[in-house]
């Protein structure tokens, strides 16, 4: 990953903290907690994922026509909730078997 990326996550990074920081419905809340005796530690953990786009240098329509509803990013997104589908049917997509996101560990994670 280039040092451009890291560094637009490293401001996605900032920007979710300054929100939440900054958020007058978490700090009344917050402040309904403490109110009721209790002091408060708010620890939250962002998870980043990238996807690089696939580019592709010619255009064929007739090629997503058999994908049907799925792409290889829904397929994707299926494992990751453990749903599978059966081989003879990921062959059917003809786009082969989502990638293992273990191969490429999210950053910052």
């Amino acid at each position: 990953m280039n040092q451009k990326v890291k560094n637009l996550i490293q401001k996605l990074g900032e920007a979710i903290h300054e929100s939440v920081s900054e958020s007058e419905h978490i700090a009344g809340v917050v402040k309904n907690i403490r109110d009721q005796g209790f002091d408060v530690m708010l620890l939250l953990e962002a998870t980043i994922g990238l996807n690089e786009v696939e580019t592709e240098t010619t255009v064929d329509p007739s090629r997503d026509a058999h994908l049907g509803p799925f792409t290889r990013h829904d397929l994707t997104f299926l494992k990751s909730l453990r749903i599978s589908l059966p081989d003879e049917d990921v062959k059917a997509f003809n786009i082969g078997p989502p990638p293992d996101p273990a191969a490429n560990p999210t950053p910052g994670a």
